[in-house]
């Protein structure tokens, strides 16, 4: 029986208690002995390494995105800190809790050229002040019994901002020994305070004044499924009547399948969903600030128009008379405002008896278990010679039609993460969420390869088919996280769009540019041989048709096992990307200038 206890014992003795199942993470000198706590422990976490700390921090990303559980990172010193920079800024500018320890060199050491010294001294690089800028807290854990106070204020801080909280643990301090201590109990989020009465009046009333003209638009966005307040979004636009808009990044917060559901808002949205955006009378925002990737064009129309936002952050809006917040609670907030539209005696209520139901339901009734996961699709099988109605099973491939193709033969209740890039902008258009499943693509930082950890750390999440749509370019960024998936059995799908290119850059290269040059078209690799060849046992193939694609899901759903597929595309495809559909439009290139946003 063990006697004595170190801080790294404490460490895994608290995470235990905060339910937290799995740690993300690169080992290393200065990291290892929390490693070793891992395995001693009972009942504790487990340590999943990754092939890249970059990876380790979105697999935390997608593990909370996907179930929203609280993730925990753990890197080592000097370059394995610096590589969670990227993805710990993913997690702090799209609101993601998490928890990072960072390990550093013995205390003696400091200031002393040891290596990886990040202690700030001797003219060393200081992680205290850089982790600083990128997370909501850090501290650097400088006594050992004073982790018993610092860990637990780092777990809050990062669920209250929520975002990503640091603490950087020397090795010395992370071996020392401890005295027994009190077992830890669980840390709750806290809670944010009600909006005042007064304010959700003011946002009943232009919002009932909008109905009877011409009528309320919703824009859902992330923070609707951090809130996991899918149900109060519907309740809300039911009682309202509005039709509904996702940004980019919320794609599953509201029914695709809806007769009031829009489509997507922003710069990958379509012409038809600005027009009906700006033909409404008012608009209300749930659980986004409307930043430029969800907003572009419509930040101008909006100064005139009335808008209520329910979001506890301030909106990318100019305050003007009628921009009401409501900054509470999202579910809760969302709830009181349906109450209250739907008010005894209140004109909405009298013809709007079905949202009144939906509305007391939310507020009476346990929500109705979601059956088994099945392989078939909607409406089972599609017929012979077809895979996705309209899809021959020997029509070659493009991105949108294979996109199409994914959607349809996606489990119930699976994640899909999306990518950036010109397979991003296809995906979020056309692969439809699955009953019951999520859609994850990072719209924070966007970097390149985030798919590849996120979805791992979905598949811990959930324990469901997980599947990732990624470009080339992102896979030879961060795909090795398949060897992840493959030691962990993990119920991946990586589906690769090879284009052999750095597809959104070549295509701004020909329509912002000259177009007469490319940095970003490469030679040919089969991605999909070389993966079967690198770990045996993988099903990894290469669709070369709409029926070889279908049968190659319908292979990988109905196991538990990782799957790889290859799709061979064009480069020359252009997505659905409303600057690039401009510049098409206009018959001319357009000035380097304009960025990511349409003019």
């Amino acid at each position: 029986m063990r006697t004595q206890f170190r801080v790294v014992d404490f460490i895994v003795d608290f995470l235990s208690r905060q339910e937290v199942r799995h740690v993300f993470g690169v080992g290393g000198a200065n990291i290892e002995d929390l490693y070793d706590a891992l395995h001693v422990s009972a009942d504790g976490p487990l340590g999943v390494v990754a092939k890249h700390e970059f990876s380790a921090a979105t697999m935390a990303d997608g593990y909370h995105r996907a179930a929203q559980r609280m993730p925990v990172v753990a890197s080592t010193s000097g370059a394995g800190a610096m590589n969670l920079v990227p993805g710990l800024a993913e997690l702090r500018s799209s609101y993601v809790p998490a928890l990072a320890l960072i390990g550093q060199p013995p205390r003696s050491l400091d200031g002393c050229g040891s290596f990886q010294e990040t202690s700030g001294l001797a003219g060393s690089m200081d992680a205290a002040r850089l982790f600083e800028e990128i997370a909501v807290h850090c501290v650097r854990v400088a006594e050992p019994a004073a982790i018993m106070e610092e860990l637990p204020r780092a777990y809050a801080a990062a669920l209250a901002a929520p975002g990503p909280a640091v603490l950087l643990l020397p090795k010395d301090v992370q071996q020392a020994l401890l005295a027994p201590w009190p077992r830890p109990g669980a840390t709750a989020r806290a809670g944010r305070p009600r909006s005042a009465d007064a304010d959700r009046a003011r946002a009943v009333a232009l919002l009932r004044s909008a109905v009877e003209r011409q009528g309320v638009a919703v824009i859902a966005g992330e923070g609707v499924a951090r809130a996991d307040a899918r149900p109060q979004l519907a309740a809300l636009a039911a009682a309202l009547g509005a039709r509904v808009a996702v940004v980019p990044d919320a794609k599953d917060v509201f029914d695709d399948r809806d007769p009031r559901h829009l489509g997507i808002a922003g710069v990958i949205g379509r012409a038809e969903v600005q027009a009906a955006l700006e033909q409404a009378s008012a608009v209300l925002l749930a659980g986004t600030r409307l930043p430029q990737m969800a907003g572009a064009g419509l930040h101008d129309h909006l100064k005139g128009v009335p808008v209520v936002c329910l979001d506890p952050r301030a909106p990318f809006l100019e305050p003007h008379e009628d921009l009401v917040r409501l900054s509470g609670d999202l579910a809760e907030e969302m709830s009181l405002l349906t109450g209250e539209l739907l008010a005894p005696g209140a004109a909405l209520q009298e013809r709007n008896g079905a949202a009144r139901a939906l509305a007391e339901n939310l507020r009476w009734e346990a929500p109705a278990a979601l059956p088994e996961p099945r392989t078939q699709p909607p409406g089972g099988a599609p017929g012979p010679g077809t895979t996705e109605p309209g899809v021959p099973e020997a029509a070659a491939l493009d991105m949108t039609t294979s996109a199409r193709v994914i959607g349809a033969a996606l489990p119930e209740r699976s994640t899909v993460v999306s990518d950036a890039g010109n397979t991003g902008a296809v995906a979020i258009h056309h692969v439809a969420v699955p009953p019951g499943g999520r859609f994850i693509a990072a719209m924070g930082m966007g970097g390149m390869g985030h798919s590849f950890g996120a979805a791992v750390g979905a598949a811990f999440a959930t324990g469901r088919r997980t599947c990732v749509l990624a470009g080339d370019g992102a896979f030879f960024m961060h795909g090795m996280e398949v060897h992840t998936a493959v030691e962990h059995q993990l119920p991946v799908t990586f589906v690769i769009f090879n284009n052999q290119s750095h597809g959104m850059c070549h295509t701004r290269e020909q329509l912002f540019y000259a177009g007469d040059y490319s940095y970003n078209l490469f030679r040919p690799a089969r991605i999909g041989d070389g993966m079967a060849a690198m770990f045996p046992g993988l099903d990894a193939v290469t669709a070369r048709s709409a029926g070889e694609l279908r049968a190659a899901l319908d292979r990988a759903h109905s196991g538990r096992s990782p799957a790889l597929i290859c799709i061979e595309v064009d480069p020359a495809e252009v997505p659905p990307f409303r600057p690039f559909q401009h510049a098409i439009a206009a018959g001319t290139n357009r000035s380097a200038n304009q960025g990511v946003v349409p003019g």
